[in-house]
């Protein structure tokens, strides 16, 4: 779902991208107030695990198209809502810096489409009512398939939204909604069915995990370093051997584009597309995923990143704590 700036206009961009901006900052101040910094090593190495993970392009049977999680749902029900929503905005970040994928310009609209509703809508308002502690497996599943469903619904709406308030393109408005939320629910399915799977195993082997909502820490704890060796080795197995697996057909957002407009490509004129453009040409050092130690490279950078912004906004918190 990854949106390009071939369907985003100068306005809608500049909006998206300080509603987006704004998110993040409240999401930082969030996570400074109420993580644990036991958490902070598991929010990384989740990170890149999300980041590994959107790389498999699963097919959808009989349409041609393909799509990939998006793993905010599945971030949330580890670290909170906010925490994830800055995990998963960091692996949006990078992957359009690092690998051009979606562009630089639409890149406030990728965040609020992908991040915000699935990590701070669908989680909140769908998947934790349904879960209290001690969910059974098919509850979990259940809620997973359902919030995630509707994060990938609420997002090709606005992908569509947004495509039509730019009017930089002359996409039928009515058939690319129609198509994009018809692929996108086939994809939630499929996106809520392994977050499921990895939820419920998690609750069977470490349910402690899965907290609704990670406490204020009141006391020093361990970090979890089982949990995030096994994560570890799973980013690394993906990244480095799975992704390769991936199918090649269009993702969903492409494949409704070309169905509409009989190409996948969208130009774009506007000066600050253009710009864009150029500053992404010059930061993207494997544009496509092109190096074959490329998703490696990008789990590790997400990471370090997310493993590093949250040190610094935990240890933050600690200082207020002292100097109070």
């Amino acid at each position: 779902m990854h949106m390009s700036d071939g369907l985003i206009s100068t306005p809608v961009a500049a909006v998206a991208a300080v509603a987006a901006a704004t998110l993040i900052a409240v999401a930082g101040s969030k996570v400074r107030k109420t993580s644990r910094t036991d958490l902070v090593p598991l929010t990384g190495v989740l990170g890149a695990f999300v980041f590994a993970a959107q790389m498999i392009n699963f097919s959808i049977p009989g349409t041609g198209s393909s799509g990939h999680i998006i793993g905010g749902v599945l971030l949330a029900a580890f670290l909170g809502p906010w925490a994830a929503f800055l995990a998963l905005s960091s692996v949006l970040i990078i992957q359009c810096l690092i690998f051009a994928d979606g562009g630089l310009l639409a890149l406030g609209c990728n965040i609020l489409n992908m991040a915000a509703m699935s990590c701070l809508v669908a989680y909140p308002l769908i998947y934790r009512p349904l879960v209290a502690r001690g969910a059974s497996t098919a509850r979990i599943m259940c809620a997973s398939v359902i919030a995630c469903t509707v994060a990938l619904e609420m997002g090709a709406c606005l992908v569509a939204v947004e495509t039509k308030l730019s009017g930089v393109t002359a996409l039928s408005t009515g058939r690319f909604l129609l198509l994009m939320t018809a692929i996108h629910l086939a994809i939630g399915i499929g996106e809520g069915l392994a977050t499921g799977a990895v939820l419920g195993f998690v609750r069977r082997v470490k349910p402690s995990l899965l907290a609704p909502e990670p406490p204020v820490a009141t006391v020093r704890r361990s970090a979890p370093m089982g949990a995030v060796a096994a994560f570890a080795v799973a980013a690394a197995v993906i990244a480095g051997g799975l992704s390769f697996a991936a199918s090649q057909d269009p993702d969903g957002l492409e494949w409704s584009v070309e169905r509409v407009a009989g190409t996948s490509e969208l130009g774009n004129d506007a000066a600050a597309a253009v710009a864009a453009g150029r500053v992404q040409q010059a930061t993207a050092a494997m544009p496509d995923y092109d190096n074959t130690l490329s998703g490696i490279i990008g789990a590790v950078l997400v990471m370090l990143t997310v493993w590093g912004v949250c040190s610094l906004l935990s240890r933050k918190r600690v200082a207020v704590k002292v100097k109070n």
